[in-house]
């Protein structure tokens, strides 16, 4: 027994020892040439030391790993080649970002395109003559660290740097639990013996499933097969691939939409991408695609200007682009309009960094009376002319005004029994001290901030309140434009008018839809129309001078129901979110469809999708239950401008979003999301 303390204490030395050389290593550099972190169990990197001879790193089989720090790889002037197979890098954006500070990139690895044969690179049968070039073969044969190893000592010692295949027990992981802030590089978290293909079939079997390109190009094979290309898992289109070869620990971001093409374009030095060449016709191809899916800034500028030019020009008033000379025409249509700068300001933001400042709303702990606690929020709604106000509602039928700002609680209902889930908030117009909640009990209320108490330990007056007839099963409320009425909907075919100075229900819509409408939204100009959607797929525009019986049109979506609907803040346009990621902008005129978002699915049927417009309706937001990511689409031209993934402290503690707002009043992308953890309460 003696024995086996003394070897747990002296493997939780070697580990925190370790830990703290991985630690110096990072903030102060090496001179080698080879660093070989293979295996390596943190999830931010972050590379600050000085690390001027290195030209191969091997990141493979870090499963912990999801993201980098903005600047981390600027302290390798010369990497010539990086390899991260098998990690959980998923994002394209805060990926290249870091990326393209590598000037001397030429090859990089995500997955490894192995040939059927087990070769590392082509065969004459398997399409072309690639091993023929001695370049080209050189370039599409693994790196492998351990041949440097193998050279004399002194040159392995001086050259190589490696950390390969680190593992302890079990009982070591449960004493190195996780405590460390996440912009921090940790290198201690999450030990445990591990197989690599074990390790690869538990982490995902989907994203890493082996991908046979033969089965995928037996049909329709003619020509040069080095010009063919694949569609393989979830319809990824990968161009230019030959044929017979299989992916091999693959990381996530291999099977985002038009992965390849994305890297390619954005890194045009690279020469090699998981083991392919980088031809010219895959430039080229590569640069088409990414013009017609994605934009580097939005309103379709072509070039980033800096805030400091665009106040300038405002100070000159100069509506003109230093970029154009007197032939050329602005890139953005409404150059000249009275938001110009307002936009130029915004495209510098967004243009700056692809990686998001994610900021907790914290309003816990507050003194209640029942003694100190936390709020569950379930749906909130900025206040359409306070900047800093905002009210949620609680999973537990609580009302909570706060100043999201200061991050204090000015207002507080309690449930006091009467309410479930609150999943319905709207705040009137013309008189800002008023908002209805409603919750899935079916309680409907009309509450005014001005008598409620100013403390959250006071009791709220019955005067200040008004309650409307239930709603059973209530999924949603909204107030017309000129707070006379509004409407509810929920768990049935139906939808409720109120008369907001009566109190009274006027009158109830019966089967406007053929299942469950989970959403109703008034226009923002008109006080008569108002647009349901439903999960019988149809998405429905109706006028109350018609007394509803016909709707004004009905819109249908492809594949699945309608999870919410919205107008533009101008009323030209409906934006629709079936169930997942199917987003369409339709013209509010007629419903015929302006623009689809090419935003992937997951094959989940209850990955619910809510899609928002964002500084005004410039954007697109969308994020889905299942995913832990919201997306920012271009709303002029649907290409895709960012993906900002959420991630919580922890292994698997990915963020999930539950509902989602843009903020009215700040430009560009400040937005509020609620989020779920993993197996927390959802739908």
């Amino acid at each position: 027994m003696e024995y086996v303390v003394v070897f747990w204490n002296m493997i939780y030395f070697f580990i925190t020892n370790f830990s703290f050389i991985l630690r110096e290593l990072s903030q102060k550099g090496l001179a080698c040439q080879i660093l070989n972190l293979r295996s390596s169990h943190f999830r931010n990197l972050n590379m600050a030391g000085k690390f001027m001879q290195i030209h191969t790193l091997n990141l493979d089989f870090s499963t912990s790993l999801t993201s980098f720090q903005e600047d981390c790889f600027t302290c390798m002037p010369i990497l010539t080649c990086l390899s991260m197979c098998e990690t959980r890098v998923a994002n394209l954006w805060t990926t290249i970002a870091a990326l393209s500070k590598l000037s001397s990139l030429v090859e990089l690895r995500f997955q490894k395109w192995i040939c059927c044969n087990d070769s590392a690179f082509p065969s004459a049968s398997s399409g072309g003559n690639l091993e023929d070039q001695p370049d080209v073969r050189e370039l599409l044969t693994d790196i492998d660290e351990e041949s440097y190893l193998n050279q004399g000592t002194d040159e392995a010692t001086g050259n190589v740097f490696s950390f390969d295949n680190i593992a302890t027990g079990q009982q070591v992981q449960s004493m190195m639990e996780d405590s460390s802030d996440d912009n921090e590089v940790d290198f201690s978290s999450y030990w445990q013996e591990f197989d690599y293909m074990d390790m690869l079939a538990n982490f995902s079997s989907g994203w890493n499933r082996q991908v046979n390109l033969q089965s995928e190009l037996s049909s329709g094979t003619s020509g040069n097969k080095k010009e063919e290309s694949l569609h393989g898992y979830f319809g990824r289109h990968i161009a230019d691939v030959p044929s017979k070869y299989i992916s091999h620990h693959a990381s996530p971001i291999c099977f985002e939409k038009h992965y390849r093409e994305y890297m390619i374009a954005s890194l045009p030095n690279l020469k090699v991408l998981d083991n392919l060449p980088v031809r010219k016709i895959d430039s080229e191809r590569a640069a088409v695609t990414f013009s017609q899916y994605f934009e580097y800034l939005p309103y379709n500028r072509k070039h980033k200007e800096s805030a400091v030019s665009i106040l300038h020009k405002r100070e000159i008033k100069d509506t003109r682009s230093h970029m154009l000379s007197k032939n050329q025409k602005p890139s953005y249509s409404h150059g000249n309009s009275q938001y110009s700068y307002t936009r130029s300001l915004c495209a510098a933001k967004l243009g700056s960094s692809a990686w998001p400042l994610l900021h907790s709303l914290s309003v816990s702990g507050c003194d209640l009376s029942d003694g100190s606690r936390s709020f569950r929020p379930r749906q909130f709604e900025y206040h359409p002319s306070l900047s800093s106000i905002m009210v949620f509602g609680t999973l537990d039928g609580e009302v909570v005004v706060v100043n999201h700002e200061n991050e204090k609680v000015v207002r507080y209902v309690s449930s006091l029994g009467a309410m479930n889930s609150v999943l319905g908030l709207c705040w009137l117009k013309k008189y800002p001290s008023k908002f209805i909640a409603g919750s899935d009990s079916g309680l409907l209320k009309l509450y005014d901030i001005e008598h409620m108490p100013p403390t959250i330990t006071g009791m709220y007056s019955a005067a200040g309140s008004i309650t409307f007839d239930d709603f059973d099963q209530l999924t949603s409320v909204h107030v017309n434009s000129t707070d006379e009425l509004f409407l509810a909907s929920g768990y049935s075919k139906n939808v409720a008018l109120y008369d907001i100075n009566s109190g009274r229900r006027i009158q109830v819509f019966t089967d406007v839809h053929r299942e469950h409408i989970n959403v109703v939204k008034f226009s923002n100009h008109s006080p008569s129309v108002f647009a349901t959607s439903s999960f019988d797929q149809d998405v429905k525009l109706w006028d109350l001078r018609q007394k509803p019986i016909q709707p004004c049109y009905t819109t249908t979506s492809v594949s699945r129901g309608n999870v919410m609907v919205c107008f533009s803040p101008d009323d030209h346009y409906l934006l629709a979110s079936a169930v997942d990621n199917e987003v369409r902008q339709l013209l509010a005129v007629d419903g015929r469809l302006h623009l689809s978002f090419d935003i992937a699915p997951t094959g989940s049927s209850q990955n619910y999708t809510r899609s928002y417009y964002m500084n005004g309706r410039d954007y697109i937001i969308s994020g889905s239950c299942d995913e832990h990511v919201v997306r920012v689409c271009c709303a002029q031209t649907g290409r895709r401008l960012r993906d900002i993934s959420l991630e919580g402290k922890g292994l698997g503690n990915s963020m999930y979003v539950q509902s989602l707002r843009g903020d009215p009043f700040r430009v560009s992308l400040h937005l509020l999301l609620i989020l779920n953890l993993l197996l927390s309460i959802r739908e």
